[in-house]
């Protein structure tokens, strides 16, 4: 589905993704973990065709590729419908309404009223129904959860695993992990530039130490060095 070789991005003097690899198997459900500013959403943007790069990346998408940003956009005096039927179009798909209304069922949006208007979570919904409507073979979530509610995010966790049994392939990215241990059946480790390790269900277990030990093991000294003055 997806193969990702020596992929190089870097902004100026700073070398984001290093010789970066990756291969995604099909009909999985793939969590892509790492701390701030480890490269996370230039990958992304990268396979999105959004940013120039060195290497190769290729993707096989049939039916296309669905993109979800950390930075949504939404033009003035829009509705929350016409924005939905406004993605469908430029996709060159059929506009049906009676899908359209079944989802929202699931996200209960008001769609006759603007979508500036939306909270960010009903925005961050607004826009996921417009992606997961195109019935796309490969879905990108950058940050997922964030913005969501707990009832919003259990409905998400249920429908993505419906994508994994309809044979949808789906990368999401998260600063939570057991969001991403909750469904996926990969987690790729992203550490300065490189994907450090990729964990199968039975390593989740490790994950959160190994993710000390690489990035945060000189903070946990001070945090027992502040446990000790403050008690």
């Amino acid at each position: 589905m997806l193969t990702i070789n020596e992929v190089c991005k870097s902004f100026g003097q700073k070398e984001v993704l290093k010789s970066l690899n990756l291969s995604l198997g099909g009909g999985l459900i793939h969590g892509l973990i790492g701390e701030n500013g480890a490269g996370k959403t230039t990958l992304f943007e990268c396979m999105n065709r959004l940013l120039s790069f060195q290497g190769s990346i290729q993707i096989n998408a049939p039916r296309g590729l669905g993109y979800l940003p950390t930075g949504l956009f939404f033009y003035p005096n829009m509705k929350g419908l016409e924005y939905v039927e406004f993605c469908l179009v430029a996709r060159k798909l059929k506009v049906d309404y009676s899908l359209i209304h079944t989802m929202n069922a699931l996200f209960e949006l008001p769609l006759n009223q603007y979508a500036l208007e939306y909270s960010t979570g009903m925005k961050k919904k607004l826009a996921l129904m417009a992606i997961f409507l195109q019935n796309n073979d490969f879905i990108i979530l950058d940050e997922l959860f964030n913005g969501l509610d707990l009832t919003a995010s259990i409905v998400l966790k249920k429908l993505i695993l419906r994508f994994k049994e309809n044979n949808k392939t789906v990368l999401l990215s998260s600063h939570i992990l057991s969001s991403l241990t909750d469904i996926c059946d990969q987690v790729h480790l992203l550490h300065d530039g490189k994907i450090e390790r990729t964990y199968l269900p039975n390593d989740y277990q490790h994950l959160e130490s190994n993710i000390i030990d690489l990035s945060i093991k000189d903070k946990m000294d001070i945090i027992e060095g502040l446990s000790q003055v403050m008690t």
